[in-house]
């Protein structure tokens, strides 16, 4: 069954174009990672799934019904969750206070506080402590918790490795592979980490200035066809023939 399908999504920024015409549909439980350097359109087009961003022209639809112009509340409630880049806590408030807004302006669901607790269990002895005396791990552990918590169909999570020591980039998809084993919902993750990206994925999408320049099953490809596809290898040398 088809969970969320994008047709033909261009995002602007002004007079620039930071997404160009991307397509995927994934299935229920389907895990795709979504890879490119710096200014590829990543975080625009998360942005876009989640209703915080504009699309220009194309087409989200979740469960056959067209969502393209509901905007991110809206989209929570129909079962769309980001964690975004930079986590976005609420710094002066708990870390139980940052993951109860999800729970309350989210979905019923098997996701509550003490399953979020279960899998990120680093979090139990921090939630009276304020978000912003936290690590860099302990914050992304908040973020995905607090999107969890909103019992999302499909999760959006942003820039998971950035910023953090790799302990705690091991820490994080440990626990996210526990939630991926379960297929009970669609992940879509932006990772600049290509290992991290390759190990987790069941699908990458390459982006490169906007446009998908590869998509498919990571051992469909070998590590420099996605390499070359990362850093627009293949487009350079084209517009110099």
């Amino acid at each position: 069954m088809t969970r969320l399908s994008v047709e033909g999504a261009v995002c602007r920024h002004g007079l620039l174009t930071a997404v160009r015409g991307v397509s995927f549909a994934l299935e229920a439980g389907e895990v795709l990672c979504v890879i490119g350097a710096n200014g590829a359109g990543k975080t625009t087009l998360m942005r876009a799934l989640a209703g915080a961003h504009p699309l220009a022209a194309g087409r989200i639809v979740l469960d056959g019904e067209d969502v393209t112009g509901l905007g991110t509340h809206a989209r929570l409630r129909r079962g769309i969750a980001m964690s975004p880049e930079g986590r976005r806590l609420f710094p002066d408030m708990t870390v139980r206070e940052n993951l109860m807004i999800a729970a309350e302006n989210g979905r019923a669901g098997d996701w509550t506080l003490d399953r979020v607790l279960a899998a990120f269990d680093q979090l139990e002895p921090l939630l009276d402590r304020p978000a912003e005396k936290l690590s860099g791990g302990q914050r992304q552990a908040a973020a995905i918790g607090r999107a969890l918590l909103a019992n999302p169909d499909v999760l959006l999570l942003d820039e998971v490795s950035l910023g953090l020591s790799p302990a705690a980039v091991e820490g994080v998809y440990r626990a996210l592979g526990e939630i991926k084993e379960t297929r009970a919902m669609t992940m879509i993750v932006v990772e600049q980490d290509l290992t991290c990206a390759l190990n987790f994925a069941d699908r990458i999408l390459c982006v490169t200035e906007g446009a998908v320049a590869l998509e498919g099953r990571p051992d469909d490809f070998t590590r420099a066809e996605i390499s070359n596809a990362y850093f627009g290898i293949h487009e350079k040398e084209s517009a110099d023939a």
